[in-house]
């Protein structure tokens, strides 16, 4: 009885539904009618209102104003109507063709009729829940049925799949007699969609049930079923919309899980998806859908990662198999070759964006980037130690690599295919490298993993996917540099950065760091290729200059990188530190052959690796190597070569144009002919050892005098040749060198706190070079500073000379008493602490006389300060501590040289009020005639 009552009920449903369809036909045509008898009144009506710019006390008693009537409804409903009849007719009355004004007007009025509330819930609502409750009746009513034993199963699935072909028949037959405004409003909510969906649900169902439930199909039969219809749905979505797709490869991604054996058959299952996955995208690519396309990516790569890691050992072919059907079909299908504007446009319709904005930024990018996910992690979990496979796959993995990449090289569009197969190259080779014995190398045996791919394999993976990103850049470059710029740009970066990577890491972890003839030859042509790209685009300058100077930028550091790699493959070391230092010279000496921007920049990059591998390795040759002659061995070439080089460069290049370079080259040479003494009197000072021996005031001594002569140079290069890395590096130096004065000089390593012994010759000892002589090199350099640098940075530098001037002085007085050890446990003589206030008085007489002649306040006010400590000393100290004819004679020597200062200055200040006194006079003749 139930299922008579159901079928009445839907056939009533059917005839409520056409009788309704002509209902809303008759009221169609009536309106339209009426809106059309609403214009001709509104027309003959318009001659008698009043004017917009009359007064509207002007009208009438009793009349309301326009802007009154213009508020009401049925003035509105009125003005709609005109605005419609005007856009349908014509009759020529009226100017022929509606203004734009009438245009904008009538498109809000449109829009508001088909987005109105009662639309959008009478509309739609209705007609998803009623498909669900067909859906779900028809489920009941099998459910019943089977309850009340009223049929057999094979009654019950014929019934079922006569129901579902019911619905798809009255759905497409609704389909084909519905009015179009209909299917334009309601496009996502269509009852022939609906309809289809239900009876495509029903006969899944009933193909499920016939195997999984009642067996009365085998394996094979229902997986060709279940495939049909699925396949089914996706077609017929042509006709009903994306969301029927949708549920068409929910259907496809379900069959396998639906219909299993007990053998797996991963050929068979990764056929059928990518049939399924090839079928929903030619049906979006023929109604232009995105959602499902991305959907069918995510499903297809759900069913390779659940068979990659639950499948063990997984079977690797049918899942390329796939990966490739899915990433020709995104190059060649859809979005395929989608056309876009140029990158570098500059209509400004386009948008406000950049062009590397919109680089990133391509049409239907859902689609690929999420096929180019799929593909870069299943490629990179073939060569995964968390999956087994039955043989290792590197083949499959290559070959998904390389066609990710043609197709990101192929479409201009497909950027992120581009990106992530460049990811996925880098990621997989360290992942083969490192499994080719490199952790076995490194780690402890028992945690090692097990060395699962020989090194030649992973060495020759590199290798080939090296050399391919280069080959796809060069066609990038030869096709799209003119018309994607940015574009062009990142291939150039992919073609530089990619294969040093690649041959790096292979030589980090498969190669043999004495000599490596395999990676060398990779290397060597490699950078020689890149060298050769970066010609041909330099050649073609004249046909498109923008872009040129960044894409072959990159291609010529790529070069350099790989050189390096060749370099360490082929030598070691202090022939490798020469090597690199020549080649990075050479870019810069080759700007007298070309002139390409890059050249002197590689310059700079060259010394930052020499740099890298002096911290790797300050010996150059190793500590066991190095020999212990002073000045003549490894270090001077190694560190010195360099040197010279970075000073040659910095002097070829003096006049260029990019002063950013040159300043930098001028740095990198200071700091690599300061390194170069310093390590060679490191290594004078210490027995030939570099790292092991505790610092001394000698040493520190003498990076001091260095610090000070490197920035009285750059001093003096600044003149000739003015630099703000002379300038503010001169600077930088001297600052370095005063603290290290206070720091080291006198504190750290102080012989009076630290002990150490100071030679047995008077004079020419220790203090002499940690004292006098960094205070006589900064009182030159104060001098010389004058005018030249800041007043507090010259009062600094004659500040601290007269400070170690002091300290030089006051040891000399304790070498004098306490021979060659002056440590503080020594304690004091009386002779000793008056000689210390002899020598302070006569030194700050020095000083002031030093200050005067050179008219140096600083030294002038170092004196005063030097002359207070004096007295201070003898009023509280030699009064207590000497006694006799000591402590007299103190007190008169100080009286006698305050006095000989009072004098001193009383008169430097007479002079010089005269002296005043005389210009004055020479300035106003008449001022000083009429004084006399």
């Amino acid at each position: 009885m139930l299922e008579i009552l159901s079928v009445v009920a839907f056939v009533l449903a059917l005839a409520a539904f056409l009788g309704g369809r002509r209902t809303a036909e008759r009221l169609d045509a009536e309106i339209v009618s009426l809106k059309a008898e609403i214009a001709r009144l509104a027309k003959k009506e318009t001659p008698g209102l009043p004017s917009v710019a009359e007064d509207p006390s002007d009208a009438p008693a009793g009349s309301e104003p326009e802007e009154a009537l213009a508020a009401g409804p049925w003035s509105q409903a009125r003005e709609g109507a005109r605005i419609f009849s005007d856009a349908a007719a014509d009759d020529g009355s009226s100017g022929g063709t509606t203004s734009d004004a009438t245009a904008a007007a009538a498109a809000p009025i449109a829009a508001a009729s088909r987005e109105s509330f009662e639309s959008r819930i009478g509309g739609r609502w209705p007609v998803w829940v009623g498909g669900l409750a067909l859906a779900l009746g028809g489920y009941f009513l099998v459910q019943y049925s089977i309850e009340a034993g009223l049929l057999s199963p094979a009654v019950r699935l014929t019934l079922a799949a006569a129901f579902g072909l019911l619905l798809g028949f009255t759905g497409e037959v609704i389909r084909r007699r519905a009015v179009p405004a209909i299917a334009d409003r309601f496009r996502n909510a269509m009852i022939p969609g609906v309809l289809t969906a239900a009876g495509a649900v029903t006969l899944f169902g009933v193909a499920y049930a016939a195997h999984g439930i009642y067996a009365y199909i085998g394996t094979a039969t229902a997986f060709v079923l279940l495939a049909l219809i699925s396949l089914a749905t996706v077609g017929l979505s042509l006709l009903h919309g994306q969301a029927l797709a949708g549920l068409g490869l929910l259907a496809s991604l379900l069959t396998p899980l639906f219909v299993s054996s007990g053998e797996p058959r991963p050929w068979v299952l990764f056929g059928f998806l990518s049939i399924a996955w090839l079928a929903t995208l030619l049906a979006s690519r023929f109604r232009q859908w995105t959602v499902v396309p991305t959907l069918a990516n995510a499903g297809l790569g759900l069913w390779g990662l659940a068979y990659t890691t639950l499948e063990a050992p997984f079977d690797a072919p049918p899942v390329a198999f796939a990966l490739l059907v899915m990433i020709a079909g995104i190059g060649l299908v859809w979005p395929g070759n989608l056309p876009r504007e140029p990158f570098d446009t500059t209509d400004p319709a386009v948008g406000v964006a950049g062009p590397w904005e919109r680089l990133f930024a391509p049409p239907r990018a859902a689609i690929t980037v999420s096929a180019a996910v799929v593909a870069a992690v299943l490629a990179l979990l073939f060569v995964s130690p968390a999956v087994e496979a039955a043989r290792f796959p590197v083949a499959e993995f290559v070959i998904v690599t390389a066609v990710l990449a043609a197709v990101g090289a192929l479409r201009g569009t497909a950027v992120y295919a581009a990106l992530l197969a460049a990811f996925a190259a880098v990621a997989g080779t360290w992942s083969l490298t490192a499994f080719s014995g490199v952790l076995a190398y490194l780690d402890p045996p028992a945690s090692s993993p097990e060395i699962v791919i020989p090194g030649r394999v992973a060495m020759l993976t590199a290798m080939i996917l090296a050399a391919l990103f280069p080959l796809l850049a060069a066609a990038v470059l030869a096709g799209r540099l003119l018309v994607e710029r940015q574009f062009a740009i990142l291939w150039a970066g992919l073609a530089a950065g990619v294969p040093n990577a690649l041959v790096g890491m292979s030589f980090l972890m498969t190669g043999t760091f004495a000599f490596d003839l395999a990676h060398g030859l990779a290397a060597f042509p490699g950078g020689l290729s890149l060298l050769a790209l970066a010609e041909w685009l330099y050649r073609r300058r004249v046909e498109a200059s923008d872009g040129v100077d960044t894409a072959a930028a990159l291609l010529v550091l790529g070069s350099f990188g790989l050189f390096v790699i060749g370099l360490h493959a082929w030598t070691d070391g202090l022939v490798t530190t020469l090597a690199i230092a020549l080649l990075g010279a050479g870019y810069s000496f080759a700007t007298r052959l070309r002139a390409w921007p890059i050249l002197p920049w590689v310059t700079a990059a060259s010394a930052v690796v020499v740099l890298a591998r002096i911290a790797w390795e300050p010996t150059i040759v190793g500590p066991g190597s190095l020999g212990t002659t002073p000045v003549f061995n490894a270090l001077l070439p190694g560190y010195g070569m360099p040197a010279l080089l970075l000073v040659a460069c910095a002097y070829v290049l003096r006049n260029a144009r990019d002063r950013r370079v040159v300043n930098l080259l001028q740095a990198l040479a200071s700091l690599f002919v300061l390194l170069t003494l310093a390590i060679l009197v490191r290594h004078a000072m210490n027995g030939g050892v570099l790292d092991s021996s505790a610092p001394t005031l000698g040493e520190q001594s003498i990076y001091t005098l260095l610090a000070i002569g490197a920035s009285g140079i750059l001093m003096i290069l600044d003149g000739r040749s003015p630099s703000m890395v002379f300038r503010y590096g001169g600077m930088a130096l001297g600052t370095v060198s005063m603290l290290s004065v206070l720091a080291a000089h006198l504190v750290g390593l102080n012989p009076y706190f630290s002990g150490e012994l100071l030679g047995r010759i008077p004079f020419f000892d220790l203090l002499l070079i940690g004292y006098l002589l960094p205070a006589f090199g900064y009182a030159v350099l104060a001098w010389y500073a004058r005018e030249r640098r800041p007043l507090p940075y010259v009062m600094a530098l004659a500040i601290s000379g007269a400070v170690l001037a002091f300290a030089w002085a006051s040891l000399s007085v304790r070498r004098f008493w306490q021979g060659q050890s002056v440590a503080d446990w020594k304690g004091f003589l009386q002779g000793e602490t008056y000689t210390y206030s002899v020598v302070w008085l006569a030194l700050g007489v020095l000083l002031l006389v030093a200050g005067s002649r050179f008219n140096a306040k600083s030294i002038r006010i170092a004196s005063a300060v030097l002359v207070f400590i004096a007295v201070l000393k003898v009023f509280l100290i030699d009064m207590s501590n000497l006694e006799g004819v000591l402590r007299a004679l103190s007190f008169i020597g100080l009286g006698g040289v305050l006095i000989g200062i009072g004098l001193f200055y009383q008169r430097i200040l007479s002079s010089r009020g005269l002296d005043d006194a005389s210009e004055a006079a020479v300035s106003t003749p008449g001022e000083g005639a009429h004084r006399a």
